[in-house]
């Protein structure tokens, strides 16, 4: 595609930067850190003790391999084998169905903007409710959570296809099943004393926690906040070459050209803004759905309708919350349920998104082989439909350089100690079982 640019959201010249670079990230943008609490997250989230089955751990679908995500664009989680794009389906146990949406990066969560959790914002911070969230638990939102961060470790372990495995295989699920979440004899409290009776686990707690006087006294908030503590630790991204930028050094060449398009005429910035390049907004990108979908229980469809299905407000069918783009070279693949395999590909199909949908390749799909009705949405005309009248986005049209350019300053947010982690793998959990 040789065009040029002939449409722009912003009504300015296309020379130079039309909106303002975000400040350098300072620490006050973050919680501190306690270092003892980081190095007991980080033995929980490697650790399949959580998991219904003890097969699957936090790192199963979040790993450094794979910049915190899984490298696939819908993973399977209990009722899978081994890591990333070499994980399959085990023969003995097979699962259910796919995970419905991509895992989505951990970087940066741990600064105090991120109080929206989740491709749809189903979990967020909400002081006028007694937890001080506002999540699908209502009412039975249990307090103690130190954080949104800290909250959203709750969702897994209670998701069969995730952590959870079937109610006929363990008692975990068979809690979930039965309603029974939190509360003595709920799930929440099942993987609590499985944690608990681990000698080494209880030591650490007590050392960490000072309202813990013994096993009896961890409770899964406890684990949720040591988990959300590790995370804010491990995977702070603030040293890439745009960041040296921000503080004084200055990004040249192509980087620096698409810089400048992104935070002007190309209008990126409009959605992706801010120090982590997010607004924490919601909005319907027509993003191609593939894999089965997000529905309950009684429902039978492979749609994924985004935030509509938190807010039942029809402004908000198919608008998914915009992700930061920190790291974002490296965590392909990319949209909520990772539809794209090749970064470039996405950048230009994101310009143009109803054109792009109808020419949407499915061939790119990157996951394990599963039996499964994966493209039931790309396969029905109406479904087609509703995604595309959804978007409100204005096509912008740039060449083949300018998208290259964008490209180019978008690995300029790769941050390769971020990548690596601070604390790393371990080189063993308590609990005894195998890391992922």
């Amino acid at each position: 595609m040789k065009t040029v640019l002939t449409l722009i959201l912003c009504a300015v010249s296309t020379a130079g930067l039309t909106q303002t670079l975000p400040d350098a990230v300072t620490d006050d943008l973050y919680a501190p850190v306690d270092l003892a609490e980081a190095e007991l997250g980080q033995l929980l989230f490697y650790d399949a003790i959580l998991s219904g089955n003890r097969t699957v751990s936090c790192a199963s679908c979040h790993h450094p391999d794979f910049a915190t995500a899984d490298g696939v664009s819908l993973s399977i989680g209990d009722g899978g084998i081994g890591l990333g794009p070499d994980r399959r389906v085990d023969p003995d146990n097979p699962p259910e169905e796919r995970i419905p949406r991509n895992a989505p990066a951990l970087f940066n969560l741990g600064a105090k903007e991120f109080t929206v959790m989740f491709h749809d914002g189903r979990l967020e911070a909400d002081p006028s409710h007694p937890s001080g969230l506002r999540s699908p638990m209502d009412a039975d939102m249990a307090t103690g959570f130190a954080s949104v961060l800290s909250a959203q470790t709750m969702f897994p372990v209670l998701s069969r296809d995730e952590m959870a495995g079937s109610f006929r295989e363990n008692d975990v699920a068979l809690a979930v099943r039965q309603g029974r979440i939190g509360g003595q004899g709920g799930a929440w409290d099942l993987l609590s004393r499985r944690v608990a009776d681990v000698p080494d686990y209880a030591a650490r707690f007590r050392a960490v926690y000072p309202h813990i006087d013994g096993p009896d006294d961890i409770g899964f908030t406890d684990i949720s906040n040591a988990l959300a503590v590790f995370m804010a630790w491990e995977w702070r991204s603030d040293t890439s070459p745009f960041d040296a930028h921000l503080r004084g050094a200055p990004l040249t060449g192509p980087a620096r050209d698409g810089m400048e398009l992104f935070y002007g005429p190309a209008g990126c910035s409009v959605c992706h803004s801010g120090p982590f390049q997010t607004d924490h907004r919601f909005h319907a990108m027509g993003v191609p759905q593939i894999g089965p979908g997000k529905s309950a229980t009684f429902e039978d469809h492979h749609r994924d309708e985004g935030r509509f299905r938190v807010t039942g407000n029809s402004a908000d069918l198919y608008a998914f919350r915009t992700p930061s783009l920190r790291n974002v070279a490296k965590t392909g693949p990319w949209g909520h349920a990772g539809a794209h395999t090749d970064l470039t590909q996405f950048v230009r199909d994101h310009l143009d998104p109803v054109a792009s949908l109808a020419r949407y390749d499915r061939s790119q799909v990157i996951w394990p082989a599963f039996e499964a009705a994966d493209f039931a949405v790309l396969d029905d005309p109406e479904e087609i439909g509703a995604i595309a009248q959804a978007v409100r986005h204005t096509p912008v049209r740039l060449n083949d350089t300018e998208i290259a350019s964008i490209v180019a300053f978008l690995n300029s947010l790769t941050d390769p100690a971020a990548l690596t982690g601070r604390l790393g793998i371990p080189a063993a959990v308590p609990s005894g079982l195998p890391l992922p």
